[in-house]
């Protein structure tokens, strides 16, 4: 299917978001002084919000292009995961897998901003892995979700934050590829060696060095080439894509239109780069459940994450502007020429 035609049909695709979920709270006001007892800036708040985060972000972008979307996580038996728990069922999300524990808090991250900036961000969570218990319970709500909804896409979203384990991870895609079930990936660093055998496997430029303990030159095509092969050659990958940031986007895989291309991003005006990746993984897993060639795929996820990052904070993907954005650049994207 062609890409535009893959952005119109997005009640065609069911998609499974397993991962860590957080909520992503906000601050907002003014700094008219300087705090007397230290040299920070006193922020006068005007605005309170919270907003779902981490896996939850990559549902909001599925559901904001179309997609039928379920979510398997593991929150806490406490006031953020009520938050969480209240705007999901605000939205059509399956959330049959999405499980409550006692025994570790939700993940919040509260950011202040001021004047459209991002001053400072307060983390609080526990990042050891689940336990074996809740490892069983999320193992078989998600293998009961691939008989019965029968998803289209599995969308493995890894914040190192302790639900994906190396034993969820490893049992997850197994059984999702003996049923011919689509695997996805955004990893990051405790687990990375972990996915191997997916369909496509979408690190940024940081997880790949640090996934493959070497250190990759962003300016040089050859530096991350030689990242992607020795991944590609570890995790066995139908598609590697890395992003690169203000270098756009490279691929590795059969498709491609060579064994290695990059595609270049459009110059923009950078407010907040939060989210963007996973509207780049969210924009992706969709396109590829509907077909779409990899290079399509890997030009218009890219988009997609250079739109969020226009907005201050985490922001989902404006379909119509997506649409609009590729019938106006489609025809001048195209692999970049390898600098060496």
């Amino acid at each position: 299917m062609d890409a535009l035609s893959a952005l119109e049909s997005g009640q065609d695709v069911t998609a499974l978001v397993i991962g860590d979920v957080m909520l992503d709270a906000y601050m907002v006001g003014h700094v008219n002084r300087i705090s007397p007892e230290a040299p920070v800036p006193v922020v006068d708040v005007q605005a309170k919000e919270s907003r779902l985060g981490g896996a939850a972000n990559v549902v909001k972008n599925l559901l904001a292009v179309g997609a039928k979307v379920h979510l398997a996580t593991v929150i806490g038996n406490d006031a953020a995961g009520d938050t969480i728990a209240s705007l999901l069922k605000g939205m059509q999300v399956g959330s049959s897998a999405v499980l409550r524990s006692d025994s570790r808090p939700t993940t919040v991250k509260t950011r202040v901003i001021s004047n459209g900036q991002q001053l400072v961000r307060v983390d609080e969570e526990v990042t050891s892995d689940i336990p074996e218990a809740l490892e069983n319970q999320l193992i078989a709500e998600c293998s009961t979700l691939f008989e019965s909804v029968q998803p289209h896409v599995v969308i493995f979203e890894d914040y190192d934050k302790g639900v994906l384990t190396d034993r969820v991870i490893k049992t997850l895609i197994a059984a999702a590829s003996g049923l011919g079930i689509k695997t996805t990936v955004d990893p990051k660093f405790a687990h990375f060696s972990s996915y191997r055998g997916v369909t496509l496997f979408k690190p940024n430029l940081k997880e790949l060095g640090e996934g493959m303990a070497m250190a990759i030159e962003k300016k040089s095509d050859q530096s991350i080439e030689r990242g992607v092969k020795r991944m590609h050659e570890l995790l066995s990958p139908l598609f590697s894509m890395v992003t690169l940031s203000e270098r756009g986007v490279c691929i590795y895989g059969p498709d491609a239109q060579q064994s290695y291309c990059r595609i270049a991003a459009f110059e923009r005006e950078i407010m907040d780069v939060s989210g963007a990746g996973d509207a780049v993984i969210a924009v992706a897993s969709f396109l590829l459940a509907l077909d779409v060639s990899i290079m399509d795929i890997a030009a218009l996820s890219n988009l997609a994450g250079g739109l969020v990052c226009e907005k201050v904070g985490v922001v989902p993907v404006e379909l119509e502007r997506l649409k609009a954005e590729w019938v106006q650049h489609r025809e001048s994207i195209a692999p970049a020429p390898l600098s060496r």
